[in-house]
């Protein structure tokens, strides 16, 4: 499997993006469509939710927790689902406008993907934990 990467959309395109998939409900303003490959709207978030984030009405415990909920939607799925192909063929970067990856929902579809990824190898490829990393 290659990497996947996540970077704000604002960020310079380099050859280690690989393809570059804008994972956001609504295209940013100001941004050119010659620098994505590919707009995957129904990973990002609902209108609602992100309305919710940025008025500072949820904790991003329950935003996470919507938002996981909202990858449960079978148009969602089918786009996790066409990255991990792509994870295949080479790198792949999720592209957001938010400043960071750790509260942004790209981050967290980051951690789904690869936990997908990771739970549908066989066994004897999953990369094995030392004792110091089971904790």
């Amino acid at each position: 499997m290659f990497p996947l990467l996540t970077k704000r959309v604002s960020e310079v395109a380099s050859p280690a993006d690989g393809k570059r998939i804008l994972v956001m409900r609504f295209w940013p303003r100001g941004v050119a469509r010659s620098g994505i490959n590919l707009w995957l709207r129904e990973l990002g978030t609902s209108p609602e939710l992100i309305k919710k984030w940025k008025a500072g009405s949820i904790r991003w415990t329950e935003f996470r927790r919507t938002y996981l909920h909202e990858l449960k939607d079978p148009a969602a799925r089918q786009a996790i689902a066409e990255i991990r192909k792509m994870l295949r063929q080479g790198p792949v970067t999720l592209l957001c406008s938010c400043p960071e990856e750790s509260r942004c929902h790209r981050g967290i579809l980051k951690q789904i993907i690869l936990q997908q990824t990771a739970a549908s190898q066989p066994a004897s490829r999953r990369k094995r934990l030392s004792p110091l990393e089971k904790h």
